[in-house]
């Protein structure tokens, strides 16, 4: 243990971090030593330097230290105090210590923080944690990329950066290596439970529990100095009790807290009446035998919440949340977490509607306690409640944003008061603080296994509301991992239909962002499930996109011979508004091989589709598809003559836009039949459509496919 102590003032509290905060000051005591020790690490030569290199990669400082010892609150106080930052109070989480922000500091883009243990005890992988430093940097990373490409945008984006990046209980080197930029610009410290071998040049700065001062100093500020006072040896017996861990001194403290006439002396009596864990390591066994104190404590009823907040979705909880693990109500569920935060059972942040974080090192602790109290039955009852409560939440803050009278305001109306929202934005906010545990929770649904039907329905809430308030480009990297949770069901469970669905849907953000060969993969094994499942609707979508992916990829063969088997089953099924569509597809792909006379039929069938439709705007464009091919056959009268065609079909539909462009179009191809003063009108129309000094648009779409005027 530590033999001095010092007050370093600044929160520091953070999702997965060891101390409980209900009772924690603000000040950090007894760490001056190992504050020291990690400050003349930074300045110590490292290898490249000693060998006369400049150094290649950013300097790790790593805190090895177990869970409770106050790892993560002495890396937040160093890595704050470099960057001359103070504790982040806005939006990086729910419950927010690290943030990219302008410091006074050494390193004054400020402290950034990730964890690299689930609350569960399993690792993060590396496309969770770079794409989390990547949404903390306020950097967008595409959906589907693997951890190579995302390690190596950290890489880059750090490398330009001048900041602390904490990398909080990380399990081994594997973690932290793919993450340190190049160039001495970034200080990584990290905390583990161990030395992280494999990473050169690291010197651990271990921690034990405090010295007895400091721990008695950390009691009295939170029972009061009087009850250490009067019974100074008896706090000293109680710190050796506790074995000097922070955590378990803050548990035992807030029992005292709690209770106006206990002493000291009767907190120590309890403690050491309390068995011991023997399951546990020995240096762990006294903050498992103080929250097990604590939890002995509690009625019944709050003792039972206390245990299923082991099933918190990323070990983050909200008053919903309790209410529907225990089946209470939502007040009473809210007074009972607030009563665990006043016992440091809990963290919870300063929103009007609190978030509540289960300490990273109390959580393995509450499931051992789930397990030995709480039949599987109970326990199984419990989850798929709260899976049900936030599928519910879910469609609330999706269907919020729909149309007064509409169906879906309607049903919302007909919810709880405690299930609505007040509107878009609170419904909006809500969706982005709560994201990390709706994730956690889709994830928590489909490894379970036993909750399939409820895991599919939860996603299916989550994507129309990401859809709902932030559009499905801005959401395709948190699309793209909930569509691999359904295929993961779908595959478990042998459901066809929906693998076929969830093959499609990635694919098509596959294709989204460049990696088409990728995507022809998915649309093929899309199509085979869809045979499989007799479903018409996906076999057929499949079949177009194999096409379109050929047609990318500028195999314009494969790509017309895809279309027109999606044709063959569109005029089969009388699907005009998919017929109208393929006919466009083919005659695109026609038109790029060369094939005019094809292209030029299949744009007439397709205007013809549109026409039969009512569909003017679509069918003008057929026809202005159709009089480019023309152009490009060596035809330019009868371009013109269809372009008109086109032309007079837009002013019809009154599609401003598109006439406009059209009539630019006509333009061009005067110009090149030698009638510059006919194609001058045309282009006044144009700009007289669009206003003054407007400019027309150079790209139309046209079934898809974009065409040039």
């Amino acid at each position: 243990m530590t033999d001095q102590a010092v007050d370093t003032s600044g929160p520091a509290r953070s999702p997965g971090t060891e101390e409980p905060s209900g009772a924690t000051p603000s000040e950090l005591l007894g760490r001056q030593r190992e504050l020291k020790s990690l400050q003349e690490d930074i300045e110590r030569a490292g290898l490249d330097t000693i060998a006369g290199r400049k150094a290649s990669r950013a300097r790790v400082l790593l805190v090895a230290g177990r869970p409770g010892s106050g790892r993560s609150t002495l890396a937040a106080a160093f890595a704050h105090t470099l960057a001359g930052t103070a504790p982040a109070a806005g939006s990086a989480g729910p419950l927010p210590w690290a943030a990219p922000g302008r410091g006074t500091g050494d390193y004054p883009d400020g402290v950034l923080r990730v964890c690299l243990t689930d609350p569960g005890g399993a690792r993060v992988p590396a496309v969770r944690t770079a794409r989390e430093i990547l949404g903390l940097l306020s950097l967008a990373s595409p959906p589907g990329a693997d951890a190579d490409e995302l390690t190596g945008m950290v890489r880059e984006a750090l490398a330009v950066r001048r900041l602390v990046l904490v990398l909080d209980d990380a399990v081994d080197a594997e973690q932290v290596d793919p993450l340190l930029p190049d160039g001495p610009g970034v200080l990584v410290l990290a905390t583990a439970t161990g030395p992280l071998t494999g990473v050169a040049d690291v010197r651990p700065c271990t921690i034990g529990g405090l010295d007895t001062g400091s721990a008695v100093r950390l009691l009295a500020r939170v029972v009061g100095q009087v009850r250490i006072t009067v019974d100074p040896l008896t706090a000293e017996t109680l710190v050796e009790e506790c074995g000097g861990l922070p955590a378990a001194l803050l548990l035992v403290a807030g029992w005292i807290a709690a209770r106006p006439t206990a002493s000291v002396a009767d907190a120590t009596a309890h403690l050491r009446r309390t068995p011991e864990d023997t399951d546990q390591p020995v240096d762990a066994r006294p903050l498992a035998r103080a929250l097990r104190m604590a939890h002995d404590s509690l009625l019944e009823t709050p003792a039972r919440i206390l245990r299923l907040l082991a099933l918190a979705p990323a070990g983050l909880a909200d008053a919903h949340t309790a209410s529907a693990l225990a089946g209470c109500s939502v007040s009473a569920a809210r007074r009972t977490l607030d009563d665990f935060v006043a016992l440091g059972l809990l963290r919870k942040d300063g929103a009007a509607e609190p978030l509540y974080e289960v300490p990273g090192c109390l959580a393995p602790l509450l499931r051992a306690l789930l397990e030995e109290r709480d039949r599987p039955a109970e326990t199984g009852l419990a989850r798929a409640r709260m899976l049900e409560r936030t599928v519910r939440l879910l469609h609330s803050c999706g269907a919020v944003t729909e149309p007064e009278g509409s169906p879906a305001r309607r049903t919302l109306a007909g919810l709880p008061r405690a299930l609505r929202f007040a509107g878009p934005e609170e419904a909006a906010l809500w969706l982005r603080v709560r994201l990390p545990s709706l994730v956690a929770a889709a994830r928590m649904a489909v490894a379970d296994g036993e909750l399939d039907t409820l895991a599919r329905r939860l996603i299916a809430a989550l994507v129309r509301a990401l859809a709902a308030h932030w559009g499905t480009e801005a959401a395709a990297p948190e699309l793209y991992g909930l569509h691999g949770l359904v295929l993961d069901v779908a595959e478990r469970r042998g459901l066809a239909r929906e693998r076929a669905a969830a093959l499609l849907n990635l694919a098509d953000l596959d294709a989204g962002t460049g990696r088409t060969r990728a995507a022809l993969a998915r649309y093929r094994a899309a199509l085979d499930a869809g045979r499989e499942a007799k479903d018409l609707y996906a076999t057929g979508r499949a079949m177009e996109s194999v096409g379109g992916a050929h047609a990318e990829l500028g195999d314009y063969p494969r790509a017309s011979d895809w279309y027109g088997r999606a044709l063959a089953q569109r005029l089969a099924q009388g699907d005009r508004e998919g017929e109208a569509r393929l006919y466009g597809r083919l005659g695109a792909v026609h038109a790029y091989a060369g094939r005019y006379g094809e292209a030029l039929r299949n744009w007439r069938a397709a205007a013809s589709g549109h026409r039969r439709l009512g569909d003017l705007p679509s069918q003008a464009r057929a026809l202005s598809e159709a009089a480019r091919v023309q152009e490009y056959a060596g035809r330019p009268h009868d371009s013109l003559r269809t372009c008109r065609e086109a032309v007079d079909l837009a002013r019809q539909a009154e599609d401003v836009r598109l006439q406009a462009a059209l009539e630019l179009r006509l333009a061009d191809t005067l110009d090149r039949l030698g009638d510059p003063a006919a194609a001058s009108l045309h282009r006044a129309t144009a700009q007289r459509l669009l206003g003054e000094g407007g400019a027309a648009e150079k790209t139309c779409e046209t079934n898809g496919v974009p065409v040039e005027s």
